[in-house]
């Protein structure tokens, strides 16, 4: 999902997990009405990455992944072996002892990241996930994103606005404008003015 800062992504996201709720209309998610469910289950049945990250600033790498599958009563067991996987998937199996400030940005985002996969969700919703990332670890992410759309067959809902992340991608790209969708192409690539090309 593409389109210039302000016009809508974030907002969209945030109707779609049920941190905003709609003035009018309905937000379906997986067909179902989000009006009828409440917004901490609704999201636990994602995967979110924040633009902000929201780490636990006292827990370690390894506990902030692990924190994700904890709060929906996954045996302790369990929660050891997804985590030690999902370390490894985001390549962050040697700084699972670090704290949140002992980690570079892109690190941050690699175990938020991680959290939100642990439970493997079949939507994951990712804001901006790589607006502060160099081209190296911009890459890195849209690995592992393809990596588990591949193994998992989950829906990937990423939003940005940089115009070579999208062109790298070659995916499906819905473009909003002033909070509307004014375009959806498969195959589309966007240009620096903003319009979309075909191969």
């Amino acid at each position: 999902m593409v389109g210039a800062s302000g016009m809508g992504k974030t907002t969209l996201l945030k109707l779609l997990y049920k941190e905003e709720v709609p003035d009018k209309g309905k937000v379906l998610v997986g067909g179902m009405d989000t009006s009828n469910i409440h917004g901490s289950r609704l999201r636990r049945s994602m995967g979110i990455i924040f633009q902000s990250f929201r780490l636990l600033e006292k827990k370690t790498a390894f506990e902030n992944i692990a924190y994700g599958a904890e709060v929906l009563a996954t045996p302790p067991k369990e929660v050891r072996k997804r985590t030690k996987e999902i370390l490894d998937l985001v390549g962050l199996a040697d700084k699972s002892h670090r704290l949140p400030g002992q980690l570079s940005g892109g690190e941050q985002q690699r175990v938020a990241i991680g959290r939100a996969l642990i439970n493997e969700p079949k939507l994951i919703i990712a804001d901006e996930p790589t607006g502060d990332l160099d081209p190296e670890n911009t890459d890195r992410v849209l690995n592992i994103f393809d990596r588990f759309h591949q193994e998992h067959k989950a829906t990937v809902l990423f939003a940005t606005h940089a115009v070579d992340v999208v062109n790298r991608l070659g995916r499906r790209v819905i473009r909003l404008q002033q909070g509307n969708v004014i375009s959806d192409a498969t195959g589309g690539y966007w240009s620096e003015q903003g319009e979309e090309t075909k191969e």
